[in-house]
């Protein structure tokens, strides 16, 4: 099948499962180049790596081991990106959770989750975007959360990690747009994957407050990550887009 994203490169943190994975396998189905990062699981990785290599043949697929929660890492990784090929896309999903009452966060561990959450995607932007400013084309999305816009007990680092990339991400299709290169983000709420597993007991009770019942699912999530690198989103930019099944828009929850 003949695709016109046909050696169009696209750089996937957090790639070898839940959604990562979803958004690698949905965007080898159309035709692009992949890398994907992981850092732990590398059996997952080399299963994704395997089964993209022998589905597509004529596209190229690489993982990367890195730890983007240790700053030389992602730094010799960004210097690594920006010798080779431009990148039409990053997708920055690659994220880690920290529960903890907003009065008694521990500002080490809360300065790790932000250096995985914001600091790696600002260092692989700068590493990749200025071959997207020469080409005048390209796209960069990051998985956010539903927590950057609304209070959630327990959430405030990891929301204000997400929040602070929502804002990153919306001045930086501000000053993209004229060349071309869009940003946007999403930000899921449930999402149907292991890192639920600890709600699990939570779940029905967790369900009755989303207008569409349910879990969302990650190859959802990568269906809009596939439109919002196509031509047809190319005015869309600077937006925050949430995927929740309707729980932001339902002052309250539901009763």
């Amino acid at each position: 099948m003949e695709h016109s994203n046909h050696g169009l490169r696209v750089l996937v943190t957090g790639g070898s499962r839940g959604i990562g994975s979803a958004i690698v396998s949905s965007l080898a189905k159309n035709g692009y180049d992949l890398q994907f990062i992981y850092h732990q699981s590398a059996e997952p990785a080399e299963a994704l790596l395997k089964d993209m290599r022998a589905g597509y043949p004529d596209q190229s697929f690489t993982a990367h081991k890195v730890d983007l929660g240790d700053r030389a890492a992602v730094d010799a990784f960004a210097d690594q990106l920006s010798e080779e090929d431009a990148f039409y896309a990053l997708i920055h999903n690659a994220g880690q959770s920290y529960d903890s009452l907003a009065a008694l966060v521990d500002q080490t561990r809360a300065e790790a989750i932000m250096q995985v959450n914001f600091w790696s995607l600002t260092r692989l932007v700068t590493a990749i975007v200025r071959p997207m400013l020469r080409a005048r084309s390209g796209r960069i999305v990051s998985i956010g959360s539903i927590t950057a816009m609304h209070g959630v007990p327990g959430n405030a680092i990891y929301a204000a990690t997400k929040g602070a990339s929502l804002s990153y991400l919306r001045t930086l299709a501000v000053e993209l747009a004229p060349k071309g290169v869009t940003a946007n983000t999403i930000a899921p709420g449930f999402v149907d994957t292991d890192l639920l597993n600890a709600y699990a007991d939570h779940r029905k009770t967790i369900e009755k407050q989303i207008p569409i019942g349910g879990y969302a699912k990650p190859e959802q999530v990568a269906e809009l990550v596939r439109y919002l690198l196509s031509p047809e989103a190319a005015s869309v930019t600077g937006s925050v887009i949430p995927i929740d099944g309707g729980l932001t828009a339902s002052l309250g929850g539901r009763r």
